[in-house]
């Protein structure tokens, strides 16, 4: 990494942005806030250093091109490609329009954003419809609803899982760090099988949600799971060490032009981000 390297945060102020911040400043690396109304500032405020990125896809969206930023994020349909047997439920990518024809309850969410509330539904009756409600053609993820008895943000590095926490248990906010935690031995040996057999199919610095699915009735589903994946540089850490997320943060919002062949197609930072209603 350039000696000079800098960590340009959104104008949001998050608790995973100061504590990126200061495992950052810690490397002596430079942390800059970026302004609210957009853009990086006076031209060259960032010297000869390389820029990274923490913070949400909208501002993302103005500011990528002027700070030569490279975005990696797993492709919208990627949770519905795996195999059921890392599911252990029905997911399908479809479009809001789709989901709001649903007539029985599902689990629906932006596959990446947060143009609407991820939640169950008891029909598609209750999706966001109308006003500044996104549009019937944005990409959603339909998912058969299951009980999860514990989630774990993993922030995976080339394969590796760099940093890790419980953040839920049954749907609530739990936080807990996974070294210790009585389930980390399962968590790690479920996400090196998902890694070794699906890994090539994601960035090489994402973030990937696992849980453990609890049968709700019998003969349901019960086991480990994956919740879902998203970009690094827009995850909570939650209780996960801030110097193993920061260096997943760091590859998965860098320069561009430092991308390899393999990340190049997970580039999101060209493509445009709608804003909720448009």
């Amino acid at each position: 990494m350039n000696e000079h390297a800098v960590l340009a945060l959104s104008p949001r102020r998050t608790s995973t942005g100061e504590l990126l911040a200061s495992a950052a400043a810690r490397r002596g690396m430079r942390v800059e806030v970026l302004p609210a109304g957009g853009g990086a500032g006076s031209p060259g405020p960032w010297g000869s250093g390389d820029v990274h990125y923490y913070g949400g896809p909208l501002f993302a969206a103005g500011v990528v091109e002027e700070l030569g930023l490279g975005l990696l994020e797993p492709a919208d349909g990627w949770l519905a490609s795996l195999p059921r047997a890392y599911t252990l439920r029905r997911v399908v990518e479809a479009t809001l329009g789709e989901a709001r024809r649903l007539t029985r309850p599902a689990f629906v969410k932006p596959p990446s954003d947060k143009s609407f509330p991820a939640a169950v539904r008891a029909d598609g009756g209750r999706l966001p419809s109308g006003g500044s409600a996104p549009p019937d053609d944005t990409p959603v993820l339909i998912s058969e609803v299951v009980t999860w008895e514990a989630e774990f943000r993993l922030f995976v590095l080339d394969g590796e899982v760099r940093a890790g926490a419980q953040y839920a248990t049954f749907g609530r906010l739990d936080a807990a760090p996974l070294d210790g935690h009585r389930h980390r031995a399962a968590v790690l040996d479920f996400a090196a099988g998902l890694l070794a057999a699906r890994g090539d199919t994601l960035p090489s610095a994402v973030v990937v949600d696992v849980g453990l699915v609890t049968a709700s009735e019998p003969g349901g589903a019960e086991g480990w799971a994956v919740v879902e994946a998203n970009m690094a540089w827009f995850s909570a850490c939650y209780a996960a060490d801030p110097d193993g997320a920061l260096d997943v943060v760091l590859r998965s919002a860098g320069p561009r032009a430092r991308l390899t062949a393999r990340d190049r197609r997970f580039d999101r930072g060209r493509r445009p981000v709608p804003r909720p209603g448009r």
